[in-house]
């Protein structure tokens, strides 16, 4: 369930806080969710907290609830995959605009896999790297493979 508010706006109008830390507050919103494990099956319950910019009139709670759903599908099917798949929290790359190039590679590799029909990553990235030649083909590179 997500619960908006404008309470706050009025609160750090005129104040120069609002301007450092919070410019152009116009909801602030909370969010209660439950989580279930699939794998344990395991339930907990949160309760989160975001503000936005978006007025009241131009986003209802149940368009906000809707936009923090897409942002949570985006993270999981691209982000997490990249963070624990690619291990990219751990990558020492940090010179110039490698950082950046790697990031795209991964998001490019992500995306051949998933056009591959490819549901786990992870399990398709060690079926593929046991058969490169295999990869290659898939992608029209080779028009056969052992």
């Amino acid at each position: 369930m997500l619960r908006a508010s404008t309470a706050l706006v009025d609160t750090y109008s005129g104040s120069n806080n609002r301007e450092e830390l919070w410019a152009g507050l116009a909801q602030v919103l909370r969010i209660e969710r439950t989580i279930t494990n699939k794998g344990t099956e395991r339930t907990t319950s949160e309760i989160a907290y975001a503000i936005t910019s978006l007025s009241p009139q131009r986003a209802t709670p149940a368009q906000l609830l809707r936009a923090w759903r897409e942002h949570w599908h985006i993270e999981n099917k691209l982000h997490w995959v990249r963070d624990v798949t690619f291990d990219e929290d751990r990558s020492t790359v940090r010179a110039g605009s490698i950082p950046q190039v790697m990031a795209a590679l991964r998001n490019l590799a992500i995306s051949l896999l998933r056009l591959l029909g490819a549901t786990n990553i992870a399990k398709a990235c060690r079926f593929y790297a046991a058969r490169p030649a295999q990869v290659l083909a898939a992608l029209g590179c080779l028009s056969d493979f052992e």
